[in-house]
């Protein structure tokens, strides 16, 4: 019985695999690595090897890897990181082309070059400090996917021996940075099938005992209107942190939907926030400004800082100007990013210790302190 039980199952899985497209196989053309294998690096489609399609892609490669290590899919889009991703090239460590072969819709061959990135660490470390963004920490945990598919002939478990029935929310969770795990399938786990597909997420959990951490993404995906539907909970330590659907007429895209809606509970839940402060006005002084050459020389280059909403000149002093300046992130992370070129160095971003002026007034309230910097060249 066991032996028609696995034979049912091997044919479900090669007709899962067709509907998913096939297996590509991949060819590499150039370099020493064939794929993105940790959190900085990414790789990305690209039309050609010519320089601007390659500029293009690092910027997207970058975008990809902000959003692994900080665990938010949103980090492109967060304030001063769409200027940086146009100079993605200057955190760029190394580089490969792919080339991968797949089969079309009407069974002709398809090629598709691919821009394997890999960045400099320390650098996108900074940058996010910089930008203030969200950090989820690593290590990150391992949460194991109970995933039942349904192709028409009755829900089946997901387990270790059919990984490739599941390599579409696999792969997609490595594109958001952590890792799923599979049930190791013994015969009380293809029971729990029955489980998963009526929600009961106490049975699931407690076959989830001897695997660490006490994580489970628990999913069920059939066939629907128009195509596939899979609807997923998300548990951790017993508690129910989401529940989302996703569908598509794509099987495997209805299933990588899965590892986005755990990687966004994973980030709500252990994300913290970023070191660069909360975003508003601020006013600093400037110190070194010495005629209108210097201030027009300011001006510009405030101008083009990625933080920097709005700039407003508030009072002028020999060899100073003292501003109030709209930043997307806080004062700190202000001073990190002019701290990197030769325009403005920080002399104090307004702390107790670096206020020079500080208990000179005996019991007279202090003035606000404010953030100094000075100009060089």
């Amino acid at each position: 019985m066991q032996g028609m039980q696995r034979k049912s199952w091997a044919w479900m899985l090669a007709s899962v695999l067709l509907l998913f497209g096939g297996l590509a196989h991949a060819q590499r053309i150039e370099g020493d690595r064939a794929g993105a294998s940790g959190p900085y690096e990414a790789e990305v489609a690209v039309r050609n090897q010519a320089d601007a399609e390659r500029n293009a892609g690092f910027g997207r490669a970058l975008a990809a890897v902000l959003g692994k290590v900080t665990g938010d899919r949103g980090a492109a889009q967060r304030p001063g990181v769409r200027d940086e991703l146009g100079k993605a090239k200057s955190y760029v460590a190394g580089y490969d082309y792919r080339q991968d072969e797949g089969v079309a819709a009407n069974g002709a061959p398809s090629f598709q070059t691919t821009l394997v990135v890999r960045f400099k660490r320390d650098d996108v470390d900074q940058l996010i400090q910089m930008l203030g963004l969200p950090n989820w920490p690593q290590p990150r945990p391992k949460p194991v996917l109970w995933l039942a598919i349904n192709d028409g002939s009755g829900p089946r478990l997901v387990s270790l021996a059919q990984v490739n029935a599941a390599r579409a929310i696999l792969d997609q969770a490595k594109a958001r940075g952590f890792a799923l795990g599979l049930p190791g399938g013994n015969a009380a786990e293809q029971a729990a099938t029955g489980a998963i597909w009526r929600g009961d997420t106490a049975a699931i959990a407690g076959l989830s005992r001897k695997y660490s951490p006490p994580m489970q993404l628990i999913g069920k995906l059939q066939r629907g209107a128009g195509g596939w539907v899979a609807d997923w909970t998300f548990v951790d330590k017993g508690k129910t942190l989401s529940t989302w659907q996703t569908k598509h007429a794509d099987a495997r895209r209805a299933m990588a939907g899965g590892a986005d809606g755990a990687a966004d509970a994973l980030f709500r839940r252990y994300a913290k926030a970023g070191s660069g402060g909360p975003p508003g006005t601020f006013r600093v002084r400037i110190l070194g400004v010495d005629g209108a050459d210097d201030y027009m020389r300011l001006i510009g280059y405030l101008g083009d800082v990625s933080i920097v909403k709005r700039v407003r000149p508030v009072l002028a002093l020999p060899g100073e100007l003292q501003l109030e300046l709209e930043l997307a992130t806080g004062i700190s992370g202000f001073a990190r990013l002019v701290d990197r070129g030769d325009v403005l160095s920080t002399v104090s971003t307004g702390g107790d210790s670096d206020d020079e002026d500080a208990g000179k007034d005996g019991d007279r309230p202090s003035a606000p302190r404010i953030a100094t910097f000075r100009m060089g060249g």
